[in-house]
């Protein structure tokens, strides 16, 4: 009857078993996890909601609300670790829970693990059968022995038995990944290590198979070195939960005098613990924490590793962090992690010579890439460049860009034609102008004067050009200095048009004639809710630009989902733009050398500072843990757009606009 039940509710829709069991892993109780099971049936048969029918990290995209009254990692700050030490203090005996209190993995789940080991192990779909074996030997041992408690060897004999992989071979490559991936919690080892320092007895309880000499070894490798002894349910055929292993741990400790315990488990760890009557503190999950916010869509191990080091980092409760420093380490850190890789792979296929981060979003890319390359520092360059310099510098080349970006785009928004040719840089023309089609300097600039003001314009042209002679002349002086001896280099920039590198190659090959070729490296491309979605695409089909999370080739639904009116590029480049003002142009100083001109540096420059450390922070955590693990991470553009999809979504403009204030202006001039 019960399996009849599991498979009419549980295990007829895809979405609704994978909903379900996720409930129960988070250490949902079983009453509750009865009632969503019951509400999500009803869902699906009574409201029709066929969206449920496909998994949630499935599903197209995802629909997640994020905390927006604060950081979210104020929301599990806890009190110090010496106050928690202190509290602890008061015990004889202190007992720790091991995995996901003493001892953190790289994932989001303890079975993603299994994915590396199926990777070494050349084993397709290895994750699942090793999941569904232990199962079975779990049933297995409960039939013969009334225990649902087994030992790695106990797994394994049945692993071995369904599919052929030698137990030893199996054994030995499981154990060598546990020891690769664990670390040590940095709120819980400053605890144990103030305990330590009083004198404490402090021992280890786990439910797990690993046995007690596996996990002192796993203890002693993360940094833990004060623990009298272990305690493990594999040991003893019986575990936290049912309060057996508790009462085998105080037995051998004494059994008198106080005991605490603390874990996350509010039932095996907390419960089980407060039956036996030991006082229980509890460490809430921070899988469980972070998972509310953390995209599933994703590919399997990047994403778990990626929600892991995440939900780690701002949930252990050792200290909390800046929505700034947030929005940087959560949204901003895998995407440069990928377009850095994405870049150095292009360059190494390609034999660049050069790498030129274009500012100022080029200035975070250039400070990540040398943290992860640094053997490439010297061919890597900051490089001033914007598109109000690259259209000035580029004009006679771009006539139509020029007009369309200096006048159609700030048509009827209450700009003077004083501030119009101010921001040209063309106030000689001004009054030559106003006086020719009858103006005034004062009028604003609208759909019914354009036209009239474009045509003076180009039947003036060489008095334009003219305006811009000198900073023609010093912008070769500086980029010639930046490319001598290199012929191929790429320019790196955020996108969208990709403007900026082509502005660039005709500036350098045509205007000044230097002898380099250059390849835009971008990170997305114009998409099809822009009035130009094709603008770039000449330059994809002759190589001469390259695009890493999106294009019209590839992730088509990312290309199908960013929209600019919803300001998806502002908040991009929200994550890039450095705390210095954009490039108004290059001008020659009074002893004729180039000197580059800016915009007021924007507000809350620390702000944006924070930002750039929470993205650096991420990088360096996770070139860590590859180290540790010794596999590098694909990150493919899917992946790195994935968690940007959530802040992107309509239901989350609350969590957006405490961000807006530090957004840049949407226009050139």
């Amino acid at each position: 009857m019960k399996q009849w039940i599991y498979r009419i509710f549980v295990n007829r829709v895809p979405g609704i078993r994978d909903r379900y069991l996720r409930f129960r892993e988070r250490g949902g109780r079983r009453c509750a996890a009865l009632w969503y099971l019951f509400w999500l049936n009803m869902q699906y048969y009574l409201l029709f909601r066929r969206s449920l029918a496909v998994p949630a990290r499935f599903a197209a995209y995802e629909e997640k609300t994020l905390y927006s009254r604060g950081s979210e990692s104020s929301l599990s700050h806890r009190e110090p670790p010496a106050a928690f030490a202190a509290k602890l203090a008061a015990a004889d005996v202190i007992s720790f829970d091991v995995f996901d209190t003493l001892l953190f993995r790289p994932f989001s789940h303890p079975t993603d693990l299994f994915l590396l080991l199926g990777m070494e192990l050349q084993y397709p779909d290895f994750k699942r059968i090793r999941i569904e074996v232990e199962a079975r030997a779990r049933k297995k041992k409960h039939d013969a022995a009334g225990t649902w408690e087994v030992t790695l060897e106990e797994i394994w004999d049945a692993v071995e038995r369904e599919t052929g992989i030698p137990k030893e071979v199996g054994i030995q490559a499981e154990w060598t990944w546990e020891k690769k991936s664990c670390y040590a919690n940095p709120y819980m080892l400053c605890v144990v290590e103030k305990l330590q320092s009083m004198g404490k007895r402090l021992v280890a309880t786990s439910d797990m198979y690993l046995g007690r000499k596996r996990i002192q070894e796993l203890l002693m490798v993360c940094g833990y070195s004060a623990f009298s002894d272990c305690f493990v349910s594999c040991d003893f055929g019986v575990s936290k939960s049912d309060g057996g292993l508790y009462g085998i741990m105080r037995k051998k400790t004494g059994g008198s005098g106080i005991y605490a315990h603390v874990g996350d488990h509010p039932v095996s760890d907390g419960e089980g613990a407060r039956r036996q009557g030991i006082q229980a503190y509890l460490y809430p999950k921070f899988h469980c924490l972070g998972a509310p916010y953390r995209p599933q869509d994703m590919s399997s191990l990047t994403g778990s590793v990626y929600r892991g080091l995440t939900s780690a980092h701002l949930y252990n409760g050792l200290r909390a962090f800046s929505r700034e420093y947030e929005f940087g380490y959560l949204y901003g850190g895998l995407f440069v992690c990928g377009y850095c890789r994405f870049i150095h792979a292009y360059v190494q296929r390609h034999g660049i010579e050069k790498i030129l981060f274009l500012s100022r979003d080029g200035a975070v890319l250039m400070e990540a890439y040398r943290r992860m390359y640094p053997q490439e520092t010297e061919t890597t360059k900051y490089v001033y460049w914007s598109r109000l310099a690259g259209v000035k510098l580029t004009a006679r080349y771009f006539k139509y860009d020029y007009f369309r970006r200096f006048l159609y785009h700030k048509a009827d928004q209450q700009y003077s034609i004083r501030q119009i040719l101010d921001g040209m840089e063309l106030g000689h023309l001004l009054q030559p102008l106003c006086r020719q089609v009858n103006t005034n300097p004062s009028d604003a600039l609208t759909y019914k004067n354009i036209d009239t003001i474009k045509n003076y314009l180009m039947d003036n042209w060489d008095g334009v050009l003219k305006g811009y002679e000198e900073q023609v002349t010093a912008g070769g002086i500086y980029m010639r200095r930046i490319l001598q001896d290199c012929h191929r280099a790429a320019a790196v920039d955020i996108g969208w048009a990709g403007s900026g590198a082509v502005m660039l190659q005709t500036a350098v090959s045509r205007l000044w004639g230097i002898d380099c070729s250059i390849t835009g490296i971008i990170a997305g491309t114009n998409t099809c809710h822009g009035p130009e979605p094709d603008a770039g695409e000449p330059f994809f089909l002759s190589g001469q630009m390259v695009s890493y999370l999106y294009s019209q080739r590839e992730n088509r639904d990312l290309w199908k989902f960013h929209d600019p009116a919803q300001g998806h590029n502002l908040y991009w480049e929200l994550l890039l733009g450095a705390q210095e003002g954009s490039l108004v142009g290059f001008y020659l100083d009074a002893a004729g050398k180039p000197v580059c001109r800016f915009k007021e540096k924007p507000h809350h420059a620390e702000k944006i500072r924070e930002i750039h450390r929470g993205i650096l922070d991420f990088v360096q955590q996770l070139l860590e843990m590859e180290q540790q693990i010794g596999v590098t991470l694909p990150i493919s553009g899917r992946d790195a757009y994935a968690p940007m999809l959530i802040p992107c979504s309509k239901g989350n403009k609350t969590f957006m606009k405490g961000l807006e204030a530090l957004l840049d202006e949407m226009h050139i001039v």
